[in-house]
Order: structure tokens, then sequence, then C-alpha cells
């Protein structure tokens, strides 16, 4: 816990060095073409959402670093989500509130650095049960080859009757799935973002990178579970941000057309053109930036079941729960 707490003030330290860095160079740049770049993004994006409001906090003792985040397609009014490592393989059903409705412990996992959460509902829209993809993919210092991404059924939560269940007594879900993979060539990535696509199955995941664009990697459905994976890297992707790589979180849209992303202060959204024949050609698309307020430490978002807002929350204690309409 405390390596990973310096690792992240080190990783501020350097990316408040940065800005400063490059803070004169923007300066250099023409200012009114850089007030107009800035205009036509803000527009872009009032456009589309409405200003972030918090609708409640995550007032739990037991979820003090909020990495992961997703809304079931299969219970509405559901949010789970989980801590950063240094906890037990556990996950936590919300309301739209914030409020803790029941802990899990997920049943074959470990919780070595688990950063991001999607949910599936397999069999298409119209059916089929959820299934959770939980992200053990943080690797700050680059020692872990594998990793893993675990896949379980999504549990039912009855409501208020379930909140007897705690760390100390967790109620527990069915085995989980262990995905294992491997970069390619040998490469080490550190990353905190997992989506993956509800109908095709296909999963994705992006580094964070202080100094580079994120690089995207797809581990198409497919995955043997007998064996490690390697997933195949797609493409490059950066935000309009400084650093453009440092990705915290993300999301798809319940349709699959829209992608979410956040970093430690803002979410970008891109979009898959009308025309496009391949979700692959989303990651080409230039992002728009969606403001989510107030955040001590952004790592998470997710689209609502209905793909008409954003949830965003943040890590440390008592984290507010924001969302974010789309018009």
């Amino acid at each position: 816990m405390l390596k990973r707490n310096i690792t992240k003030i080190f990783t501020s330290v350097i990316f408040l060095g940065a800005i400063c860095l490059i803070f004169s160079s923007c300066l250099s740049i023409s200012s009114n073409n850089g007030k107009n770049a800035g205009e036509r993004e803000q527009t872009v994006a009032a456009v589309v959402y409405e200003k972030p409001k918090v609708v409640g906090a995550i007032k739990s003792d037991e979820i003090r670093e909020s990495s992961g985040l997703a809304n079931s397609p299969c219970q509405a009014e559901i949010l789970w989500t989980h801590n950063d490592s240094g906890d037990a393989a556990l996950i936590f059903a919300l309301d739209k509130t914030g409020k803790r409705l029941a802990t899990y412990k997920v049943t074959g996992a470990k919780n070595t650095d688990w950063e991001d959460l999607a949910i599936r509902r397999e069999n298409g829209s119209g059916g089929g049960e959820c299934f959770l993809y939980i992200g053990d993919i943080g690797n700050n210092t680059r020692s872990r080859g594998e990793l893993t991404i675990y896949k379980v059924k999504e549990p039912k939560v009855f409501g208020s009757g379930e909140t007897d269940s705690s760390k100390k007594n967790p109620l527990s879900t069915e085995a989980a799935e262990a995905i294992k993979f491997e970069y390619p060539n040998g490469e080490r990535h550190d990353g905190e973002t997992l989506i993956v696509h509800p109908a095709a199955g296909d999963i994705y995941i992006l580094s964070k990178s202080i100094g580079s664009a994120a690089q995207v990697y797809k581990l198409a459905a497919g995955y043997d579970l007998n064996k490690t994976n390697a997933p195949e890297k797609i493409a490059e992707f950066t935000v309009p941000a400084i650093p453009n790589g440092l990705l915290t979180g993300g999301s798809i849209a319940p349709d699959g057309r829209r992608v979410v992303i956040c970093d430690y202060f803002a979410a970008y959204e891109i979009e898959l053109p009308k025309t496009a024949k391949n979700f692959d050609e989303i990651w080409k698309q230039k992002p728009r930036k969606i403001q989510l307020g107030q955040r001590e430490q952004g790592e998470a978002v997710a689209y609502s079941a209905d793909g008409k807002s954003i949830y965003a929350t943040s890590e440390k204690k008592d984290s507010p729960l924001i969302e974010v309409r789309r018009k």
C-alpha cells in the first residue's frame, strides 16, 4: 500500500513538473488560436452534456479508493465499484446515491492491483445474464509480466436486506474465471482502463502513460482460459490534456457506439461514425471533453444502463458520486 502511494505521489510530482516545463511553450502559441480551440471544445461538450451534478456520496468506510465503476444493464439501479490495490478481492454494490448495498468476495480471485471494472450482458441486450470483468491490470513498477482479468457472474442484489454483509462478513460470488494475458514482444505497461464491447465481447485495455500516447490493446472474444493470451495492439490514443496519455478509467455505452475515458481531471468521449463498419475505427476519432466537476483523484467513469448519463467517482474517502446527463 505504501509503495503504491509513493509511486502515485512520484507520478504526480512528475506530472506537475511536466506542466511547468510545457507551460512556457504553450504561451508561445497564438493566444487567439488557443482561445478559439478552447471555445470550440467547450461548445461541443456543452451541446451534448449538461453540467455535472453531485447526486450522492460514497460514505462507506469500506470504500476508500473507488478505482473502477460499472452500471448494470441487468439491475439498472445498481452501480458496482471496487477499491484499488491493498484490499481483498471485494466488489461493492451501490445505489444511485452512493449508498453501499452489499459487499461480495469474488470467489477464486486476488486483488494485486485492481484498476477498472466493466460489465456485459451476454446473449445481447434482449436477455441473458450479466458478467463483471475486473481488471487486475495495474503495473506501476512494470514488475509484472502476466496480468489478469477476472470474469464473474453478476450477483443479484435485493436491496437494503443485503447491508448485513461487510468486509468482515461478505457475501460470495460464483467462481470467477481468470483471463490471463501478457503484452506482446515482452512489453510491460501500467493500465487503468478496461472496456468490454457489449455485443462482440472483445476486451480493450488502454495503457496509462505520462510521457506518450496511451496504447490500445484488444483481446478478441474467444480468448483461451487455459493459457496466457496475447492481446493485439490496434491503436494509440490521446486526449486533449497534458499529459495526453495519463488515462485512469473508461466505459462503453450500451449501444457500443460511444466510449468515455477519464483522467484525473475530466472525461473525454469518442463516437463511432455512422459509416464505420468496424468498431475499432472509434480510436481514430477526436475526443470531446466532458467536465466532471470536483474529484480529488478521479479514476472511474461509467455510462448509465440506458446510455443517457455518465457517472464518476473518485479515490479518497467519502467520494462524491457525480452524474453528467446527456441532453
